[in-house]
């Protein structure tokens, strides 16, 4: 049986490249685990549903390996749990020498793909750590030139706090004339 799996970040990211890529593979409408969660983990409701599914054989199908995840030692792990523990097969739409399946002059997929894999994601998590540390090295940058970032900070009238602290305002009142939320005012007190 063939199954794929669709993976986005957040509800408001879009499924429609990965989706109908598969479609055109027919693959049937209720072989398809779609997750709109954050690759971070594999604690996803309809990835775990797809692995309790999956069974030696069956083909797993994936747009591309950062929609199994983000961490280069989960996926690893997770890859050897499906072609190993499950012995299902893998297919990476976007990098064909990922595919577990047995190749035409009859190499063994599972030994170009794990060897490709660990090269892919060895390569995707030194990309990330490259960006965090750029992003960092930027954002350094950026506050020795003196840029802020945040939301700017709230200018509060302390007359009305004074009121507010000598009884001569309720907080409904003090925060009505504030224009603030109560958490707002209970973190410029406890700060001050």
């Amino acid at each position: 049986m063939d199954y794929a799996y669709i993976r986005v970040s957040s509800y408001s990211q879009k499924i429609d490249r990965q989706y109908d890529e598969i479609i055109k593979l027919g693959i049937k409408k209720e072989n398809i685990y779609i997750d709109k969660e954050s690759g971070k983990d594999f604690n996803r409701k309809n990835y775990i549903k797809l692995l309790n599914t999956i069974k030696e054989n069956d083909l797993l199908i994936i747009k591309s390996i950062d929609r199994l995840g983000r961490n280069y030692n989960m996926i690893i792990d997770e890859w050897r749990k499906i072609t190993y523990e499950i012995k299902a097969n893998i297919k990476v739409l976007d990098m064909p020498l990922l595919d577990t399946r047995k190749t035409e002059n009859h190499l063994i997929g599972h030994f170009i793909s794990d060897i490709v894999l660990q090269i892919l994601s060895f390569v995707a998590e030194n990309e990330r750590t490259n960006i965090r540390m750029r992003q960092s090295e930027g954002i350094k940058i950026a506050k020795m030139k003196g840029i802020k970032f945040g939301r700017p900070k709230k200018d509060i009238n302390i007359n009305i706090i004074n009121e507010y602290l000598n009884g001569e305002l309720s907080i409904k009142d003090a925060l009505k004339k504030l224009k603030i939320s109560r958490s707002t005012l209970y973190r410029y007190l406890n700060n001050k």
